[in-house]
């Protein structure tokens, strides 16, 4: 148990700081969970635009430093691709 003020005041924060974060990973997980639904569901148009409802909250979340920025990168560069092939099927 933390025995100085300053040692309860750092524990407190963390948990505040924890508690924010996994709020905005739960918060990219549903966004990244409403463009794997689109894509799984063949629906190019509304892969699309969850991708793009996706996009801001993914970087929100690298500038606050809940996930890397590559790590975000990464996935945003792997849905768009997948994105961009239902799109590439659909038409031909």
């Amino acid at each position: 148990m933390a025995n100085t003020a300053s040692a309860r005041k750092r524990i407190r924060q963390t948990e505040k700081r924890t508690q924010r974060n996994r709020a905005r990973k739960a918060r990219v997980r549903t966004y990244l969970r409403k463009v794997e639904l689109a894509i799984s569901g063949g629906n190019e148009d509304a892969a699309r635009e969850a991708l793009q409802a996706a996009q801001p909250e993914l970087h929100r979340a690298a500038t606050k430093g809940v996930l890397h920025r590559n790590t975000v990168a990464r996935k945003l560069s792997r849905l768009s691709a997948r994105v961009k092939a239902l799109g590439a099927t659909a038409s031909a």
